[in-house]
């Protein structure tokens, strides 16, 4: 793969597509940032913030994604699950990790050394965000979509990658990505283990990853070690532009409408884009006329109350 010798992360930059799904290499396994004592500490500064997601390995691939947590709970703290992690039967993401100045440091460094190449096929990265996956042998990530683009990463343990095409309408319906991106919410979504066939099947081992688009549906099963996995994400205009569509359908849906597939009318696309725009620009303006901070989705990393 082309690579500048700097980057932690190799893109093949000659075939890069940034509505691709694509494989991609790194070099994190021996990053200091991302060994266990120091992701201990880690979970146990972001934990007492509510920034940690676990669950235990009763999960399946169609257990819903946002009740995995309350459906399969893992009683066990941050510490105690990390420390135990081989026997611990759990599933632990720990969020946001930008939001911690050591770590942030960690995701910059990343997202800078992949930035020049994305900005001359998708610019504006803005958004950014890190989350790092540490799961017990044998545990699920249950299927599921994301807004962000994402570099996810394996460090340690082998984990097996199912992604779905982000316009895969057998995946994920079209109004499914309208409700995610007006609502934040995943219920529209339905596994079938029929999926596995449409799939790209990654089998990572550490130093392989792979880049999938905003909105493209995945599900993860981890082998029979202990898995470390991060994941760097990010907004660009292109993905704002397209969540801020989706929206719009939404909304269109509420009132009855069923409108075409994003992508597929380029005339009303614009005008929607101008007129939901120019809308949320007035309540952020609004906002910051009532001193509050603008919630956009443009600001420089990702907001730590959405995940």
């Amino acid at each position: 793969m082309a690579s500048n010798s700097s980057d932690l992360v190799d893109v093949d930059w000659s075939a890069f597509d940034p509505w691709r799904i694509t494989p991609v290499r790194h070099r994190l396994m021996e990053h200091p940032l991302l060994q266990p004592d120091q992701l201990m500490e880690l979970g146990k500064r972001l934990e007492s913030n509510g920034r940690v997601r676990t669950h235990s390995s009763g999960a399946e691939a169609g257990t819903p994604f946002n009740a995995a947590p309350r459906l399969h709970p893992n009683r066990m703290s941050a510490a105690e699950t990390l420390r135990q992690i081989r026997d611990a039967k759990a599933w632990m993401s720990l969020l946001n990790v930008q939001s911690d100045p050591t770590y942030r440091t960690l995701v910059d460094d990343v997202l800078d050394g992949l930035k020049s190449r994305i900005d001359r096929l998708d610019p504006g990265m803005c958004y950014r965000g890190g989350w790092i996956f540490i799961t017990s042998p044998n545990t699920v990530t249950p299927f599921h979509f994301d807004k962000e683009h994402n570099f996810i990463l394996q460090v340690s343990g082998r984990k097996t990658l199912y992604v779905w095409d982000h316009r895969d309408t057998a995946a994920a319906s079209e109004q499914s990505r309208d409700r995610f991106h007006q609502h934040h919410e995943r219920d529209l979504l339905s596994w079938n283990d029929s999926l596995r066939e449409r799939a790209t099947v990654f089998h990572l081992e550490p130093g392989q990853g792979a880049y999938m688009p905003s909105t493209s549906p995945h599900m993860v099963e981890s082998g029979d070690d202990p898995s470390i996995t991060v994941s760097f994400t990010y907004y660009t205009d292109g993905t704002r532009r397209d969540s801020l569509l989706h929206r719009a359908h939404e909304r269109m849906r509420a009132w009855g409408l069923t409108p075409p597939a994003v992508g597929q009318n380029a005339a009303l696309d614009a005008c929607l884009h101008a007129s939901f725009r120019s809308v949320i620009a007035g309540r952020e303006w609004a906002r910051k006329l009532a001193g509050k901070i603008p919630r956009s989705d443009g600001a420089p990393y990702a907001f730590t109350s959405v995940h």
